[in-house]
């Protein structure tokens, strides 16, 4: 794969084995944008930056808040030094830090900027998530007007722990559906977050968010949950759900 400098510095186009040009942002933000915020560090498809909300009781949890062009907002807990709390929701971090008014994340979540604290809400860090929003039309559904893939969870065979499964993207998708549908999954087989049996599972508690925009503890709700489509479907999977799913899409 060949990389061809674009001419605004913050675009790199990707060119594929297959000779089509994949435009990915590698720079959601411009450097003006986000000179003055706190921790910035940029990723592939996301930047990264401190972040905290503030509890009147026990004083401020800071994380480290990841962007990413889709509009996903996800933060990594460093309350304390053995906090476990990862990949949480804007809306499960403010929960988490005991905020006394919650429900109000966009405003109780606040960065650095400036050296000040700074609301979400009074930053250029929700361009994306709000326009994800947007897109919804109020349906809370992607740009395609299919629900979304909320998290799932499959229990290993060895320890009986529940691990999570992110379907943000098709790959996941697929992750997710070969481990479901094997019967001798091992934490082991986890591919993107390396774990073992030992691992401590996510608390109860945790387990009922499950990623849905419309109700952060969605049961599963034919409005927000996909029961088929080419994001979570495979045509070269012999299973009955993806056979009947790639008859019905050649009909």
């Amino acid at each position: 794969m060949d990389e061809k400098k674009n001419s605004n510095k913050n675009v790199v186009v990707v060119v594929g084995d297959d000779g089509d040009d994949d435009v990915m942002k590698m720079g959601l933000f411009s450097d003006e944008e986000v000179r003055e915020i706190s921790g910035l560090k940029r990723g592939g498809d996301f930047v990264e930056v401190t972040c905290g909300c503030t509890s009147h009781r026990y004083g401020d949890a800071v994380g480290k808040l990841r962007v990413f062009i889709n509009g996903d907002l996800e933060i990594c807990c460093e309350c304390t030094p053995g906090c476990q709390e990862d990949k949480l929701t804007p809306a499960a971090f403010e929960k988490h830090s005991g905020r006394e008014t919650a429900r109000k994340w966009k405003s109780n979540i606040w960065i650095i900027d400036q050296g000040e604290k700074v609301p979400l809400s009074k930053t250029v860090l929700l361009k994306y998530h709000n326009q994800a929003s947007k897109n919804a039309n109020g349906s809370h559904k992607h740009h395609n007007g299919r629900p979304f893939h909320r998290d799932e969870f499959v229990r290993c065979r060895r320890c009986n722990k529940e691990r999570r499964f992110r379907l943000r993207s098709k790959e996941e998708c697929r992750i997710y559906h070969d481990a479901f549908a094997d019967a001798t999954w091992e934490c082991a087989k986890l591919p993107y977050d390396k774990i073992t049996c030992d691992a401590v599972e996510e608390r109860a508690s945790r387990k009922v968010y499950r990623g849905c925009s419309r109700s952060q503890t969605c049961n599963g709700c034919i409005s927000c949950v996909c029961f088929g489509c080419d994001t979570c479907r495979f045509s070269d999977c012999n299973c009955q759900t993806c056979s009947d799913f790639t008859k019905n899409a050649e009909n």
